[in-house]
């Protein structure tokens, strides 16, 4: 088959939907390997590639006239070269700049790379090799620099490049990743390029949807360059992303004989003095994700403003954790956290709660101040329980690993198994991409947007896991499709706009979201 004869029909629909499993850069590559040890020629796949991404930016960008491709001398960069040759067959005005370190660039090209840069150049386009400040003449910026095979910190004259592509006020589109973003992770390796779009190929790369990879990547579009599905059975995932499947399946109809008895009864625990709010919002999120009876145990000076807000809660105002003990053995969830502060109060209640839902006795939701009270109190060492939940935001790890939020946001998934590991049970590291892990998965969520960073946000995800667990979900079920219900939420109420934003403002899409049933 002739390089230019390759189909492109199928592109713009597949790309339309991310998929469920997540791999790393060297699972990705096995993949690779795996197609080319099956019988299918590299150069075929860097063709595919490249007419995915050439079409990609068509349908983007219609009337584009001039393209600027920056290349490197690996496959990502033959990638590049592949889309100067098809711009150059739709008469299109292409600009193809290789960025390497030696003058003479064409004698670092290897493999299909090579062969990409030999069939471009048969087909007229010239490459020339960047030199810093060059002015970048295309309509659109392409960056096919680095890939996913940069180990370390950007170095020049990547560098230099990638800082143009950035100040230019040109879209850009980058092929397989934004370079200078670690696949592995979505950390930036020093620099990395600020992509509109990113076409990304045969494995969804996990750092893509986490940390600054959101940020840098813009619209991801994905396509298996038509792999076959025995080889992705034969190479194992990293993880697995949420999505509208798992809870369809996960929360079916509910059978018309049904009562409140059958979807269990939360019982939310916080709400210290100047936080009320917080334990209130979680146990209405319990409500309105769908658990047949909620309980509140707050303040006493809590109580009116609560049963104001929510009188379907039945609130009981507690003086310490003595109080608790009747209220635990009626609940078939606990939630604890939301709202609860670092007072002796909020101490007791912890330790009430610890005493009477012990390991392996009923499900704990731990969140907010109830971590924190782990680590101030000295909870921490043999700690690890199995029926408990916990629910940190990157502060709240990194205080329960005792190291720095920046470690922790390096490598997110690295965070999420020590967490675990060291705890027990199952873990919700929270974030843009938040991640659940239970010692034998990892599960990331992509739903959700900007608007939810404000106050409130995690109570009432809380509430929602507990809602969950009291419907009978398994640990891992209920953290992955409670952190996706809490996304889609917050996803359906951004249709009026991100910025402003409030946690309550999720309360009345829950229903919308959770009464999604499989066709």
């Amino acid at each position: 088959m002739k390089p230019n004869s390759e189909s492109r029909s199928y592109t713009v629909a597949k790309s339309s939907q991310l998929p469920a499993a997540l791999y790393t850069a060297e699972l990705t590559r096995a993949l690779d390997a795996a197609a080319i040890s099956a019988g299918m020629p590299g150069f075929k796949l860097m063709l595919r590639a490249g007419h995915v991404a050439f079409d990609r930016l068509m349908h983007q960008w219609p009337d584009v006239q001039s393209l600027s491709i920056l290349c490197g001398t690996g496959n990502n960069g033959g990638d590049g070269f592949v889309m100067a040759a098809l711009a150059q067959q739709q008469g299109i005005q292409v600009q193809v700049v290789c960025v390497s370190r030696l003058d003479d660039f064409a004698v670092q090209l290897r493999g299909e790379a090579r062969q990409a840069y030999d069939w471009m150049c048969d087909q007229g386009v010239e490459c020339h090799r960047y030199r810093l400040g060059m002015n970048l003449q295309g309509d659109v910026i392409v960056d096919a620099l680095l890939g996913t095979g940069l180990n370390g910190a950007v170095a020049e004259p990547f560098v230099g490049a990638i800082r143009q592509i950035n100040l230019s006020d040109k879209p850009v589109l980058a092929v397989d990743i934004p370079s200078g973003l670690c696949s592995d992770t979505g950390a930036v390796l020093g620099d990395a390029v600020r992509a509109d779009h990113t076409v990304t190929f045969i494995g969804m790369k996990q750092g893509m949807l986490t940390h600054e990879g959101v940020d840098y990547c813009g619209q991801l579009q994905f396509d298996s360059l038509r792999i076959a599905d025995d080889i992705y059975e034969s190479i194992p995932v990293s993880g697995f992303r949420t999505c509208r499947e798992d809870l369809a399946a996960l929360l079916p109809p509910r059978g018309a004989a049904s009562h409140k008895g059958h979807f269990g009864h939360v019982l939310v625990i916080g709400g210290d003095y100047g936080m009320g709010g917080a334990a209130i919002m979680a146990a209405q999120a319990a409500g309105r994700t769908g658990a047949g009876l909620v309980s509140l145990a707050t303040r006493a000076e809590h109580v009116t403003a609560a049963l104001t807000r929510a009188p379907e809660i039945m609130v009981h105002g507690v003086r310490s954790g003595h109080d608790l003990a009747v209220l635990i053995e009626r609940a078939s969830v606990v939630v604890i956290g939301p709202g609860l502060g670092q007072s002796a109060w909020g101490e007791q209640l912890l330790m009430a709660v610890l005493d009477n839902c012990g390991s392996d006795k009923k499900p704990l939701v731990m969140d907010a101040d109830a971590l924190n009270l782990l680590v101030i109190n000295g909870k921490l060492d043999g700690t690890k329980h199995s029926n408990w939940l916990l629910t940190p935001h990157p502060g709240e790890a990194a205080r329960l690993l005792e190291t720095s939020v920046p470690k922790v946001q390096t490598d997110r998934f690295a965070a999420a198994e020590a967490l675990q590991d060291r705890f027990g049970g199952t873990l919700v590291l929270k974030g843009a991409g938040t991640l659940s892990c239970d010692g034998d998965a990892m599960h990331l969520c992509s739903a959700g947007n900007p608007g939810m960073a404000s106050g409130g946000m995690g109570d009432v995800l809380s509430g929602i896991i507990g809602a969950l667990l009291a419907q009978k979900l398994e640990y891992t079920d209920a953290a992955r499709v409670g952190v996706y219900i809490h996304g889609k939420a917050a996803d359906e109420a951004a249709k009026n706009g991100q910025r402003g934003m409030q946690a309550t403002d999720l309360l009345a899409q829950l229903p919308k979201v959770v009464n999604v049933f499989p066709k």
